[in-house]
C-alpha cells in the first residue's frame, strides 16, 4: 500500500484456530516529492510471490526487488526496496549482490547465522546489558536485527541447524522526519496540513 495523499485501510488477519498470528509489516517512507501522491493498493497473495530454489537447498521467496533475474510481486516502489525471504540449510552459504548506497538490514526469523567478516554490527544482550561487536564470529539469533556498513554483497553461513530471515535494502531519503500517529512528513507544518 502506498499511503500517499490518503487512503483508508483495514487489517483483519485473523491468525489460526487460536488466533494467534505471525507476520511482518515493513514501512518506507516517501520522499518529499512523493508525499501526496496518488494513494494506490497492490494485492499480492502467497502464491503470487516467486520462489527460487537454489542449488544445495537455498530458498528465496523475492517479495519485492529481483534476485537472480527474478523479479519480485512488488513494484514500482519509489525508495527502490528489495524484501527477500531466505532459507538457508544447516552449514550452508548464501551470497547475495546489493546496491551500493542503500540501506541493508535483515531480521533473523529462525536458526542462528554467521556474518561477513568486519562489514556488520552484531549486537547482542548479556546480563541486561546491550553491546555491539563487529567481529568476524558473530552469531545471531531470532528476533535480532544486522544493520549493514554499505557495500556490494553480503554473505550469510547458516550453523548447524540453518537459518531463515529477511533480506531488506532500500534507497536512503535523507529528509528530516516529522512524524505523528500513521502519518509521515517533514516538517511539523506539513503535519498540521495532512491532518486538516
Amino acid at each position: 500500500m502506498t499511503a500517499g495523499s490518503g487512503i483508508v485501510h483495514q487489517e483483519m488477519p485473523t491468525g489460526d484456530e487460536n488466533g494467534n498470528l505471525w507476520g511482518f509489516q515493513l514501512w518506507a517512507n516517501l520522499p518529499a516529492s512523493h508525499k501526496t501522491i496518488e494513494p494506490r493498493y497492490q494485492k499480492i497473495k502467497s502464491s503470487k510471490i516467486p520462489e527460487l530454489l537454489m542449488e544445495k537447498g537455498l530458498k528465496v521467496r523475492i517479495i519485492c526487488g529481483d534476485v537472480n533475474g527474478i523479479e519480485g510481486s512488488v513494484r514500482e516502489i519509489v525508495t527502490d526496496p528489495e524484501y527477500i525471504d531466505v532459507t538457508v540449510p544447516a552449514e550452508e552459504k548464501f551470497s547475495h549482490i546489493t546496491i551500493p548506497g542503500h540501506t541493508v538490514f535483515a531480521y533473523v526469523i529462525e536458526g542462528k547465522r554467521y556474518f561477513d567478516e568486519g562489514r556488520e554490527l552484531c549486537a547482542f544482550e548479556t546480563e541486561g546489558k546491550r553491546y555491539i561487536d563487529p567481529s568476524e564470529n558473530c552469531a545471531i539469533g531470532p528476533g535480532n536485527v544486522i544493520l549493514y556498513r554499505d557495500g556490494d554483497f553480503i554473505e550469510v553461513i547458516a550453523r548447524e541447524k540453518g537459518v531463515k530471515f529477511l533480506l531488506i535494502s532500500g534507497k536512503p531519503i535523507g529528509e528530516p522526519v516529522a512524524w505523528y500517529g500513521p502519518i509521515v512528513m517533514n516538517t511539523q507544518e506539513e503535519l498540521k496540513t495532512a491532518f486538516e
